[in-house]
Order: structure tokens, then C-alpha cells, then sequence
């Protein structure tokens, strides 16, 4: 049995806002049709004492701590610029 019918599959469609011709509308009809019956092979599965992931091995962000030193002066930052003025960058307006 389908997961998902063409009508369905249509009428998600519309609700993004996608205009699907006829050929594209069977080839996702059947593609989240195999998705949906792989989800529920998954959900057969045993996952008691389980705890949520939201990746299959751990993560740990390196991060350090923020230390204040000390950074390259005004005048060097600014000597390549086309133009600057007080200290600061000067670019062309892009915002009306």
C-alpha cells in the first residue's frame, strides 16, 4: 500500500508552492512514499533506554575563552584601503 497518494502529493505541492508537472509529481509521490515506509521500519525499532541524539557520535565544540589582546593599529588595518575617513572604512552605498 502507497504511503502517499497523488493527491497527497499535490496538495503538498501547492502548500510550498510548487509547480510539479505530471512526471515530477509520480517520481516524488514514489520518493517519499519509499521514505515514509523506511520510517516505518525504524519506528519497529527497539529504542527503550535510548536517549535522543542529534548526532551518531559525540561533539565537542572547541571553543576558548575570549581573551582580550592585542590587535593589529588603525593606521595598518587602513593602509591598502581605496579611502577611509576617521578612522573607518569607506565603501560605496548600497541602501537607498
Amino acid at each position: 500500500m502507497a504511503k502517499i497518494t497523488r493527491e497527497q502529493m499535490v496538495h503538498v505541492a501547492q502548500l510550498a508552492r510548487l509547480h510539479l508537472d505530471d512526471a515530477a509529481v509520480e517520481l516524488y509521490t514514489k520518493q517519499l512514499g519509499d521514505i515514509l515506509t523506511y520510517m516505518d521500519t525504524l519506528n519497529r525499532l527497539d529504542t527503550k533506554g535510548v536517549p535522543p541524539t542529534s548526532h551518531a557520535i559525540f561533539i565537542n565544540n572547541a571553543f576558548r575563552d575570549d581573551e582580550v589582546k592585542p590587535s593589529i593599529p588603525v593606521a595598518q588595518a587602513l593602509a591598502n584601503a581605496p579611502e577611509s575617513e576617521d578612522g573607518s572604512f569607506v565603501v560605496p552605498k548600497v541602501i537607498g
